[in-house]
């Protein structure tokens, strides 16, 4: 009897250690900022801010103690004979299992190659300093300031994060963090700060940017214009000329600058710079159709761009390709592009675009507009403060 009432205190001993062990179970940082992401998609802004602050706060910590940890090895009397030589500091660590610090090296190649550091054991404690920080959760702190109003707050956290940018463990968190940017300059009417985010965003567009010494990055861009000009029959619709020639020989899937083109294409050709918007249309234009044909191509291995009609014919009814060109506002791009080639003397390209919309039943508002004239409509500037 004794033996049981012994055995039963044991186990009901050992039950409550095992819960009182597990209730304080560490999260990790990023598994906060998941949280807190999830609280904030739901809603529940306030609790999705004490997830971000804390995910920043446990992480500063986390890499702090790291640091501390480090410090402290790379204090041995042995260890600093060693000098700032990162291939002898790894040999000592393997030969006297230094696993602490060797957990340690590890964690912080997960973020940066080993290559990036020269050899140097100073680079790595540089880079341990700059992990404290945690770009992701200034993002979505910002995110909360955004949806509160509070903008000027919001774009604070937004630079904060874009400082770090390196950081990121999502690789298009960047472009993500310069729309919103975008977005709150547009709402101020800060146009010029607008135009410069928009140009920082274009600036990583490999396409845009190409040249060198010898051939300037305008220079890429007047061949393009050159190839939309050329015609090779009176017929505006004929494929070997303009805008069917262009989209025969070009290719640039570059999504990720495709809505920068767009707006501010759209933007410049407001203001009445022409030349400069048809530019940024162009691009635009060129990846909405990219987009479009290397679909086509990936469900008929055969298939040959020949013309925009063609191309809205294999679309069909696609539900997910309609989308793509409502959310692009593909029409609209077509529209005014046609309108700012033919403001800037580029007469054939511009016909062929106004004819294709005016043909097209799935242009909506920007078909019947261009029904309504013989030739692209060149709208009036508008006069912004």
């Amino acid at each position: 009897m004794y033996k049981k009432l012994l055995l039963g205190l044991i186990l009901f001993t050992l039950g409550a250690g095992f819960v009182y062990t597990q209730e304080p179970l560490y999260q990790p940082w990023w598994f906060t900022l998941e949280t807190g992401i999830r609280h904030f998609r739901d809603g529940s802004y306030g609790q999705a801010l004490m997830s971000f602050e804390a995910a920043r706060r446990d992480r500063h910590s986390h890499f702090s103690l790291m640091e501390e940890d480090l410090i402290r090895f790379l204090s041995i009397a042995e260890v600093r004979w060693l000098g700032d030589n990162l291939d002898f500091v790894e040999w000592y660590i393997e030969e006297f299992n230094e696993t602490r610090a060797n957990a340690i090296l590890n964690e912080i190649y997960h973020f940066f190659p080993k290559e990036s550091f020269n050899n140097s054991v100073d680079q790595v404690l540089i880079q341990l300093d700059n992990l404290k920080r945690y770009p992701e959760a200034e993002y979505w702190l910002g995110e909360i300031f955004r949806v509160e109003g509070e903008l000027s707050l919001a774009q604070r956290q937004y630079e904060r994060a874009l400082r770090d940018r390196d950081l990121f463990t999502r690789p298009d968190l960047d472009m993500q963090i310069l729309y919103q940017i975008v977005n709150i300059h547009r709402t101020r009417g800060e146009y010029v700060e607008m135009e410069d985010r928009y140009n920082e965003i274009i600036s990583t567009d490999s396409l845009w940017t190409s040249g060198n010494q010898n051939e300037p990055q305008t220079m890429m861009r007047a061949a393009m214009l050159r190839m939309l000009e050329t015609s090779s029959s009176i017929n505006v619709r004929e494929v070997t000329g303009g805008i069917n020639h262009f989209l025969s020989f070009y290719r640039h899937n570059n999504m990720s600058t495709e809505r920068a083109h767009r707006e501010l294409g759209l933007y410049l050709y407001s203001r009445g710079r022409y030349n400069t918007a048809v530019s940024h249309l162009m691009f635009a234009f060129l990846i909405q159709n990219t987009v479009l044909i290397e679909d086509a191509m990936r469900r008929e291995f055969d298939f040959i761009f020949t013309s925009l009609d063609d191309l809205m014919m294999m679309i069909g009814s696609r539900r997910e390709l309609l989308d793509f060109l409502e959310e692009s506002e593909y029409f609209r791009v077509i529209y005014y592009f046609s309108s700012a080639l033919y403001a800037t003397n580029r007469q054939f390209p511009a016909m062929q675009l106004w004819e294709f919309l005016a043909g097209s039943d799935r242009a909506g508002i920007w078909g019947e507009r261009a029904r309504m004239s013989s030739v692209p409509i060149v709208e009036s500037v508008i006069v912004l403060p």
